[in-house]
């Protein structure tokens, strides 16, 4: 992949060797924003898991204390009282079986978090095959089905964020914009870190932090030492 002169040169500021404290690869990453916008900062964790077994699945959900410097669009699947709670909530868009065929059929996924009351799942599971793919479908892990829809929005828009393996084991997140400053940032890094250690599986054994690399959206990455997170 060919990389711009930006790149290459913000690049070597970073000792690829070299595993950083937390601290010190937070001021790194953000001397090494180059893009005319606000970069978005983001962690990628490799666990010492498996996810092919149930058992050693890392999926949840932690609201970061200063949010994650986007706006959140929510779709709510709900009805009557639930419906109103909703939009009072500040959810963007609320429906019911009327949002099927839009999402099926017209291709519609102008929101970033789908929401849904228990009642509606059986509804939302016919869009299972669509939702599915793009990390979209409501789940109980993630706070997502719920009948406290009120919380639901409000979590989510506050900086709520959805954590979840991907096949290689690594679970990728935003932590902030690079505007946030070192402080919020590692505060919303370090609820994160707590978040996925008390999430860490009985059956995972040995090393569970395998690797925590932090980068901005076009920056290079920055290696943070695992061991001194577990501690």
């Amino acid at each position: 992949m060919k990389r711009g002169k930006k790149y290459i040169e913000k690049a070597k500021l970073v000792d690829k060797t070299m595993l950083y404290d937390t601290a010190e690869a937070i001021d790194l990453v953000q001397k090494t924003a180059s893009a005319k916008f606000d970069e978005t900062v983001e962690a990628h964790i490799r666990l010492g898991v498996d996810s092919r077994h149930a058992d050693q699945q890392v999926r949840g959900a932690v609201v970061l204390p200063h949010g994650t410097g986007k706006t959140v669009r929510v779709l709510v699947f709900a009805k009557g009282d639930k419906a109103e709670e909703a939009l009072a909530a500040g959810a963007d868009f609320v429906g019911a079986e009327d949002l099927i065929p839009k999402i099926q059929n017209d291709n519609w996924f102008g929101f970033d978090v789908a929401v849904a009351t228990p009642d509606m799942m059986g509804v939302v599971g016919r869009l299972g095959r669509v939702l599915g793919p793009k990390g979209l479908m409501p789940n109980p892990k993630a706070g997502t089905v719920t009948m406290d829809v009120t919380k639901a929005v409000k979590d989510i828009k506050a900086g709520k964020i959805e954590y979840r393996l991907d096949k290689t084991n690594i679970v990728h997140v935003p932590v902030g914009k690079v505007s946030f400053g070192s402080e919020k940032l590692s505060e919303n890094f370090q609820t994160l870190m707590s978040a996925l250690i008390k999430a860490k599986p009985a059956a995972a054994k040995g090393q569970y932090m395998k690797s925590v690399v932090i980068s901005t959206t076009m920056g290079p990455g920055v290696k943070i030492n695992p061991a001194k997170i577990t501690e």
